[in-house]
């Protein structure tokens, strides 16, 4: 068979074992219509999880509606700008639609990315001593970074741990965690029992593990506030803000649609927005500020109800009505849609490379995280072996990929916890190598810990993928069948496999939309 036999005939098992995947053929229709350039190109892209890719009419719509009209800077009451202005707001309502959000309930402040509404929130959240700030090990570092301000306000900081094989959070400890800290009070009337600020992601952008959203109203019910990052999450699932309802969630638009990049938003409640207090402000964030006032009552400023007083100098206004585009792009097709296609294709390679094997016998493909599509995301973590065993560095595998324009990701992805634990390195490894860095340079660090940290593979499927893209990646780690270590890394290879890949069988696993 050649391999364009073979990739009918996988496609015709994959079918047959996935049949919800026959619902999402709308998707194919738009591939060549909406996303035609990766095939004109021959590119094959499997890092939705880094950024989404745009429709070709998001891009177009925001054009055309640059070009009819004449948008000046909101900040003022001049005809332009209020046409703006109708704009952004006419945007957060959207957003707040998309993710079911009741405006009675919620704010949406805009944001450069996701990174700065985590920003917003570790800067102004009340951390003190007697509070806490509590993360699980697999979180982003924008995430992990909050810390700092918890440490200097004196707030006690904790991680549960991520356990492999599969990189999930064990319920009992993560509960004795939340159990176990007392609750601050403040005195006088009405005493408020807060215990701190509990930050974890839907959906693990590492390993693709999808934490319970049911942990919002379980540390809720234990005086906590809760800080979700979805925004690995919110791309291909349902995140519905009428039924969880954390107080804070983070999100970047370009890794849902691709257009704009440099907007984001943080959606929080406003009950929690009420909670923060920023310790600076900005041109934007201000009615009116005062000079001479600066030392006196009131320190000279007053600030800027709502959003409004989160949002730092000018928004991004022509890029904002690009937001309203892509949700509404999004929601022609249906999240439930995307989530289906996706969790097939992840559950189909995730069979397949599980069951790779050099001729010795030895496992290819090492996945970190759960083998399997429940509670887990279209996002893969692995590294591949040679024949002996030996990890091959991913950032061969990644230039082998590069030759073949195909598309991933490798590093551990802005996620040390979870890289930590899926790597096996340990606390007092970690410790150490950080023990001496003031006195070395940068490079001598990389140089201390290169080896351990060389990171992992990742592949991600989004709402442009199709079988082919899942099917080439097999056949591309298929090519490193047999191949010693020693041979990759002393020469450049062709990565073309004359053998035609084997179909499993029978390894089908339920991809329905959640």
């Amino acid at each position: 068979m050649t391999g364009t036999t073979a990739e009918a005939a996988a496609l015709a098992a994959f079918r047959r074992d996935y049949p919800a995947f026959a619902t999402t053929s709308v998707l194919d229709d738009l591939r060549a219509t909406e996303y035609g350039r990766l095939d004109a190109q021959g590119q094959t892209y499997l890092d939705y999880t880094g950024g989404s890719l745009y429709a070709e009419s998001q891009v177009q719509q925001h054009r055309a509606l640059l070009e009819q009209n004449v948008f000046g800077n909101p900040h003022s009451e001049n005809p332009t700008s209020l046409a703006m202005s109708k704009r952004i707001e006419e945007t957060r309502a959207r957003i707040l639609e998309f993710f079911r959000a009741s405006p009675a309930d919620y704010e949406v402040i805009f944001t450069p990315n996701a990174t700065g509404a985590l920003k917003i929130v570790g800067e102004a959240y009340p951390f003190a001593p007697g509070s806490h700030y509590l993360m699980t090990f697999d979180n982003h570092n924008s995430v992990n970074g909050i810390r700092e301000f918890a440490r200097a306000k004196g707030a006690t900081v904790s991680y549960v741990a991520a356990q492999p094989p599969d990189l999930r959070v064990d319920r009992d400890k993560l509960m004795a965690h939340l159990r176990g800290t007392p609750p601050r009070t403040t005195g006088g009337f009405g005493q408020e029992r807060r215990r701190g600020l509990f930050a974890y992601p839907a959906q693990s952008n590492f390993s693709g593990v999808q934490h319970p959203l049911e942990w919002i109203a379980e540390a809720q019910a234990l005086g906590w506030d809760v800080l979700l990052d979805a925004a690995a999450f919110a791309p291909t699932n349902r995140l519905s803000l009428d039924r969880w309802r954390p107080d804070f969630v983070a999100l970047s638009f370009y890794k849902m649609f691709g257009y704009p990049t440099g907007i984001g938003c943080l959606i929080t409640r406003k009950a929690a927005l009420a909670k923060l207090q920023r310790p600076w402000y900005a041109g934007g964030t201000i009615t009116f500020s005062s000079v001479q006032a600066a030392e006196g009552h009131g320190r000279g400023f007053y600030r800027s109800p709502g959003p409004a007083g989160f949002e730092d100098g000018t928004l991004d206004y022509l890029g904002i009505p690009a937001v309203d585009i892509g949700l509404r792009h999004l929601a022609s097709i249906g999240m439930e849609t995307i989530h289906t296609r996706v969790t097939c294709l992840a559950a189909w390679l995730l069979n397949e490379l599980a069951v790779l094997t050099h001729t010795n016998g030895v496992p290819m493909v090492h996945i970190y995280g759960p083998v399997d599509v429940h509670l887990r995301g279209a996002s893969i973590a692995l590294n591949l072996n040679d024949p002996k065993g030996q990890m091959i560095d991913s950032r061969l595998v990644e230039r082998y990929a590069n030759e073949i324009m195909l598309s991933l990701r490798r590093g551990c992805h802005c996620n040390p916890g979870a890289g930590e634990a899926a790597l096996g390195i340990s606390k007092a490894e970690m410790t150490g190598y950080f023990q001496n860095k003031d006195r070395l340079s940068y490079e001598e660090f990389l140089h201390i810990i290169d080896g351990r940290t060389a990171g992992v593979a990742r592949v991600s499927f989004g709402v442009a993928s199709t079988f082919a893209d899942a099917y080439r990646f097999y056949a591309f780690v298929r090519t490193f069948r047999d191949v010693p270590l020693k041979e990759l890394t002393a020469r450049p290879r062709e990565v073309v496999d004359p053998r035609p890949p084997p179909i499993a069988q029978g390894n089908a696993t339920a991809c329905s939309a959640q």
